[in-house]
């Protein structure tokens, strides 16, 4: 009964995860299409490499609006980053000194972007940056991805705050050393690794978020999941596929780094 039970519940992930990167397989061929529609050329079903063409990533590389977008997007993200980095790891060390039952509603209020449909948040960022005069807007724009990307790094240095010690600051400060030193050679060394993953996440929920470019981004302030959609909606052409793909390897990069990065942390915990 219970190997039954695990082979179900293994086809069942196969499944989910096969839900989700089969549309890869169809997204990623179709951007070396080097005809402007949405189909597979005989050449590119009998696999033949003469079929295939870079033409929509040369289209990236060489359109005014492709690369604003790429300019704005790399900016915002430039800047949310470190701002989200550096809110969420004070955040998340701040709730590790409340008291349980305030920390649990605090951590709950925090984390709401998380759970809250993305199409209500932007809403009410709408609402309430409109009154400022800070719609179509780099920094209405950076406001509201710090908002929706702090998160992130509260749950990652939450969770590395989990393994760690406060034995080693009471020994650091009864070796004389001030709190804020204790802070520098002793906490930030150890969660490094986590606000290092808050960070990447950061940046990768700024750069591909399209919903609050929607409500809150002029045409100045267009980013490249913007851009994507207005291809997608005006002219339908396969650079959208181009940048899908673009995309789609720097989150598999970005995953690949955070991996690591737990596997070097669970490594050096070992060897402490």
């Amino acid at each position: 009964m219970n190997r039954l039970a695990r082979f179900g519940f293994y086809l069942l992930c196969g499944l989910i995860a096969a839900f989700l990167v089969l549309p890869l397989l169809v997204i990623v061929p179709l951007s070396f299409n080097p005809e402007p529609y949405f189909s597979f050329t005989p050449a590119m079903l009998q696999l033949d490499p003469a079929g295939l063409s870079l033409r929509w990533y040369r289209e990236i590389a060489e359109s005014a609006q492709w690369r604003l977008a790429l300019r704005n997007s790399l900016s915002i993200a430039a800047v949310v980053t470190p701002l989200a980095t550096l809110l969420g790891t004070m955040a998340a060390l701040g709730l590790r000194r409340l008291p349980t039952r305030p920390r649990k509603m605090f951590a709950v209020i925090i984390a709401s972007p998380l759970v809250v449909p993305v199409i209500l948040f932007a809403t009410g960022i709408y609402f309430f940056l409109a009154p400022l005069g800070l719609t179509q807007s780099f920094t209405g724009i950076i406001l509201a991805h710090t908002a929706l990307a702090a998160p992130y790094v509260v749950v990652t240095v939450g969770s590395t705050l989990t393994t760690f010690d406060e034995r080693l600051l009471r020994a650091a400060s009864i070796l004389g050393s001030p709190p804020l030193s204790a802070f520098f050679k002793v906490t930030l060394p150890l969660v490094a690794p986590g606000i290092a993953s808050g960070a990447l996440f950061a940046f990768v929920t700024s750069f591909d978020e399209a919903v609050i470019a929607l409500f809150l981004a002029g045409y100045d302030q267009r980013t490249i999941p913007l851009q994507m959609w207005s291809g997608v909606r005006d002219q339908l052409s396969p650079a959208v596929l181009a940048a899908a793909t673009l995309m789609v390897l720097l989150v598999t990069i970005v995953m690949l780094t955070t991996m690591l990065i737990a596997r070097s942390a669970r490594s050096a915990g070992a060897g402490r």
